[in-house]
């Protein structure tokens, strides 16, 4: 067995994973910030494994193009078990979706700095930001309780 390392190879990966790792941080950061359990350490890990993943399976000699689409299906569906693992359902409440549907994003953003799809990385990286972070006053104006209709005049009380 001979061993041979592509170092432009390999240096172009390292940069990817980076890249990956980096685009996700500002999404991650803002959850932890907003007291999330999960936030900093876990978006960028998703988002650079998935960017791993996704260079594992890169068509070349030995690995065709219906490889790489099976390392990505079961990369989306592992994602999704992780994000699964995020939501919590109570009673009458169910929390963690965001967190749930930001995972799955993360994992978009490394599969497409794989494939040097970075303006596309780059814009789902900032539309996950601008959504956790500019439409939290949105949602939090619509799941607030209206207050009751005010009482007709006249009307005795029972």
């Amino acid at each position: 067995m001979q061993f041979a390392f592509d170092w432009p190879q390999g240096l172009e990966d390292v940069i990817k994973l980076f890249i990956a790792y980096v685009l996700a941080l500002p999404v991650g950061w803002y959850r932890e910030r907003e007291a999330h359990t999960v936030g900093v350490r876990t978006f960028p890990v998703v988002a650079m494994a998935s960017c791993a993943y996704v260079l594992l399976g890169t068509p070349s000699d030995h690995m065709s193009i219906d490889a790489q689409s099976r390392i990505i299906q079961g990369l989306v569906a592992g994602i999704g078990f992780i994000g699964g693992g995020a939501i919590l359902k109570s009673e009458s409440h169910v929390q963690g979706v965001a967190a749930a549907a930001s995972i799955w994003n993360m994992g978009v953003v490394g599969a497409s700095v794989a494939q040097n799809r970075y303006l596309l990385a780059v814009t789902l990286a900032a539309l996950n930001l601008f959504t956790l972070r500019v439409l939290l006053p949105v949602k939090a104006r619509l799941d607030a309780p209206s207050p009751p209709p005010p009482e007709k005049p006249g009307a005795a009380s029972k």
